[in-house]
């Protein structure tokens, strides 16, 4: 199927984690495993309101280390340039979050949380302004080899399980639902770069597809044996809208034929493995009630009524409604945006989904930035179905939260310049006598480590016949 995998015009270079660029990966991987990644678990109870442990100072320290590190590389002082709206939205939307835990009824927990936001919002705001898509597609490489150990080590060893979670695939003790969220963006993630092709000096760089396929398939299977059903249907919107956007007309005619005869096939032959799938096992009564969530989206709405402008703060949605229905979060991503942050956060939260989503369906339109901007359709395509019944996306350290914000910097990046390889020979500009041109360099010069195609263009110079 040449149109939906096509062959490269040019050799796949390797994905290499160059010297220097190395924060750019490093910094969010840690960020993420240190929110996520856990060798004990703890009721929620203790969550909210008992004493941190050793894993709770390991987390809060690699925070610290990362803040430390990014003041140390770049310093802080005011932008040089004019900001875009996307990073204004994105830097309201923490902002307001963060300042939020000062009249939460649990402002320890609201603080430490507000503050990882803003160490999280700050590598954005550098990722967005220094790297590059080079960096970025390595994140997401190094990301995939992270979840497929984790997939191993969930294999090779697993962890105990509690009685909800006793059927269902995880590994350490990450929840299956967090463990879903993981295995649904690398599986997009994986599908993006499969399909990515060679446009306007853009090389698709990076693994075999033959590689990229069977790791496709690794992950598929993963995310099923979770039995997580909002990550399940997240990751079959994400695909749809990727398919449908990353190779412009032709990727929709792919969806149309490809996805019909798939689609057709699936519920024909594993009808009764897709039911029980979606049943879980689960009697029709908690089916109904989405298993209690919608009981506890009828208290998150009356805890909304009391405080309806700037809600109870960050954090209070945790121990809200332990008490009530022992459940702790509102289990979907705008039902705790209205209790933690009010119609002001969740008006904030949206602005920031619709400026992401409006910003990348622009890029889209440019025909060498579609593969990466449609894979980045498609994950916010993810988060907005699994926001449905996972709260993780309107809150601080986690996976869905961080990486709601790589997506803004994924996007500014796609907006500063086209990708460029490792590998590709630097352009030399020639210096012209009596004209400066900044950046340029004589010939056969060469300045190590410095990419001239980022400096600015040289001025045509017309010969002395032609000029007017």
């Amino acid at each position: 199927m040449p149109s939906l995998f096509p062959r490269p015009a040019v050799r796949r270079p390797a994905v290499v984690l160059e010297a220097g660029h190395r924060w750019a990966v490093l910094l969010p991987m840690a960020l993420m495993l240190a929110s996520d990644y856990k060798l004990r678990s703890r009721p929620v109870d203790e969550t909210v309101g008992g004493s941190p442990d050793l894993t709770v100072f390991l987390e809060i320290g690699v925070y610290g280390l990362a803040a430390l590190y990014l003041y140390w590389r770049f310093g802080m002082r005011p932008p040089v340039r004019r900001t875009t709206g996307l990073l204004f939205a994105a830097w309201a939307f923490t902002g307001y979050v963060a300042m939020s835990a000062l009249w939460s009824p649990f402002m320890s927990l609201g603080v430490v949380r507000g503050a990882q936001l803003l160490v999280t919002m700050a590598l954005v705001q550098v990722l967005a302004t220094r790297a590059t898509v080079a960096d970025l597609h390595r994140l997401a490489h190094a990301f995939v080899i992270v979840v497929l150990g984790s997939v191993a080590i969930g294999v090779a060893h697993p962890f105990p399980r509690t009685p909800q979670t006793l059927t269902r695939f995880n590994w350490l003790y990450v929840h299956p639902v967090i463990a879903g969220v993981y295995l649904g963006i690398a599986v997009l993630l994986v599908f993006g770069l499969l399909i990515r092709s060679r446009r306007y000096g853009e090389q698709a760089r990076g693994w075999p597809p033959l590689v990229y396929a069977a790791v496709l398939l690794v992950l598929m299977g993963a995310l099923v044996a979770t039995g997580t059903r909002g990550a399940a249907a997240g990751a079959a919107a994400g695909l749809l809208v990727l398919m449908a956007t990353a190779r412009g007309p032709r990727g929709r005619i792919d969806l149309v034929v490809i996805g019909g005869a798939v689609g057709a096939v699936g519920v024909l032959a594993f009808a009764d493995k897709i039911m029980n799938f979606v049943a879980r096992g689960e009697t029709a009564d908690k089916l109904a009630s989405l298993n209690s969530r919608t009981d506890l989206w009828t208290l998150a709405m009356r805890a909304y009524q009391e405080k309806p402008i700037f809600g109870h703060g960050l954090g209070a949605s945790r121990g809200l409604f332990l008490q009530d229905i022992g459940l702790g979060g509102g289990h979907n991503a705008f039902v705790n945006a209205l209790v933690d942050n009010g119609t002001v956060g969740t008006a904030l939260f949206v602005a920031l989904l619709l400026t992401l989503g409006t910003v990348l369906v622009t890029l889209v339109r440019r025909r060498e930035l579609r593969g990466d901007a449609g894979t980045l359709l498609g994950i916010l395509a993810f988060f907005l179905v699994d926001g449905i019944t996972t709260e993780g996306l309107a809150m601080p350290a986690n996976v869905s939260g961080i990486w709601l914000l790589l997506l803004v910097a994924f996007t500014e990046a796609l907006r500063r310049g086209r990708f460029r390889t490792a590998d590709e020979p630097p352009r030399v500009l020639v210096s012209v006598p009596g004209i400066s041109v900044p950046g340029t360099t004589l010939p056969g010069a060469s300045v190590p480590g410095v990419s001239v195609a980022d400096a600015p263009a040289a001025p045509e110079i017309e010969s002395a016949p032609h000029r007017t």
